[in-house]
């Protein structure tokens, strides 16, 4: 829904997120185009278009640091998986093996859609499946045809068939597409711990998106070497990391993301607990919801898991006689993970993250008259512990209205579920693999 009116949200709550910009019991959001124009109390702008934020919390959307976009129609296949190689055995081997452009396509905008309602408008999507050109420009489609903001992350095929031979060449050319200043669609590099394939995308300036499991990942001595790592790498999980690495992070002051769900899923993280590790060397962790597999597009369930996962570590340190353990995380910090700590991952740092003058308008409103909501007594803690995806009431990407009153603004959901179920069967089908509905597989 576009409107060449400004938009104002009229007596709100407001949440800016800005160490600049106080929060206002009461305020208004003004919004110009793609930009916010002002924020304050009892703005006057006889020739806007209102909404009533009475009762309502304004905030900046969530930004989901880390998602792999494209295994959307794999929801909730495997969510008791807990062995990340029988996980890249289901989803990569046997279906992720077998995808078309189409499927790809259908995949990343049903996960985009799916964040918007959840009050998410930015994503880093983390594509460890393109396998041809032809199925990361259907991913890129899908995310412009959303009307999300995303950070593409292009990378090969997790499957031992599935080569990415247009990888890294393929890079210049999406960069001349995508990357411009006015563009909501970014793309960089999935590229794991391919130098030769870093050096290429640093020469676009792109950022390169890495997953790192300690015991699981040798990057050995050129991760070291002068001018490799700095603010362009995103590091995913970094769980069970040695000190050394951790430390050759802070110091080249590299992004960090985690995933307290998926983390837990399979096991990766242990209670010296990477969030809490990224904190305590400098670094500002982000929050990705990673795997629609077993969870869903959501950033309250990654909020829920990371108060709870933080505080259950540190209580376990300190109980067991630790000195100097960390303080229990609190509600602030949880929100700020997913909002202005995700914006500066995804390189949106004065962009997205937070409400200011001048910033993009990245705005959501969240009702507060629910059942399990009211009454409002702390809105951080309200947003953190108690409202949940059928609260989100508005969300407006760049000044572009893409929910309102609750409802998803121009997406017809029996199509879209029509397309999805239809490439689901179609997956399943090819690849042999059998679902029962009740748990079991084979």
């Amino acid at each position: 829904m576009s409107s060449t009116r400004p938009i104002l949200f009229k007596n709100g709550t407001v949440l800016t997120m800005d160490a600049d910009i106080p929060n206002l019991a009461t305020g208004d959001v003004l919004v110009h185009g793609d930009r916010i124009a002002a924020i304050g109390r009892r703005l006057d702008a006889p020739d806007a278009e209102r909404i009533d934020a009475t009762g309502k919390i304004v905030m900046p959307g969530f930004v989901d640091a880390h998602h792999h976009a494209w295994l959307g129609v794999m929801r909730r296949l495997i969510p008791d998986v807990d062995d990340l190689f029988d996980y890249i055995a289901v989803a990569a081997e046997q279906l992720g093996a077998h995808y078309r452009p189409l499927d790809m396509h259908v995949s990343t905008r049903l996960t985009a859609i799916a964040s918007l309602d959840a009050g998410i408008t930015t994503i880093v999507d983390a594509c460890h499946n393109a396998r041809s050109p032809d199925h990361t420009d259907a991913a890129l489609d899908a995310l412009a045809a959303s009307g999300i903001r995303a950070l593409h992350m292009v990378g090969v095929p997790l499957d031992k068939g599935g080569s990415g031979a247009q990888l890294p060449g393929d890079l210049e050319r999406l960069a001349r597409r995508w990357n411009n200043a006015r563009s909501r669609i970014q793309v960089g590099l999935f590229g794991q711990f391919d130098f030769d394939a870093w050096e290429v995308a640093r020469r676009l300036d792109m950022r390169i998106l890495t997953e790192f499991i300690g015991d699981l990942a040798r990057p050995g001595p050129r991760l070291a070497a002068p001018g490799v790592l700095g603010p362009h790498n995103i590091f995913n999980h970094c769980t069970r990391l040695p000190a050394g690495s951790w430390k050759l992070l802070a110091e080249a002051g590299v992004n960090v993301t985690v995933n307290p769900r998926s983390d837990a899923l399979f096991g990766f993280d242990g209670d010296r607990f990477a969030y809490q590790q990224a904190i305590d060397h400098g670094l500002l962790p982000a929050l990705g919801i990673d795997l629609d597999t077993a969870f869903g597009s959501d950033m309250f369930g990654e909020m829920h898991a990371l108060f709870g996962q933080q505080r259950s570590a540190m209580r376990y340190r300190r109980f067991r006689g630790e000195a100097n353990v960390p303080a229990p995380i609190t509600v602030q910090k949880v929100l700020e993970a997913a909002t202005v700590n995700g914006a500066r991952v995804a390189g949106l740092e004065g962009i997205a993250g937070t409400l200011a003058p001048g910033r993009q308008a990245d705005v959501i409103m969240v009702r507060t008259n629910g059942a399990g909501v009211f009454p409002v007594t702390n809105a951080i803690g309200t947003i953190v512990q108690a409202v949940e995806r059928a609260d989100v009431d508005t969300v407006m990407v760049a000044g572009q209205l893409r929910k309102r009153h609750g409802r998803l603004v121009g997406v017809d959901l029996d199509r879209l579920a029509a397309e999805v179920t239809a490439s689901r069967d179609y997956l399943l089908h090819a690849s042999g693999y059998r679902a029962d509905l009740f748990g079991r597989a084979a």
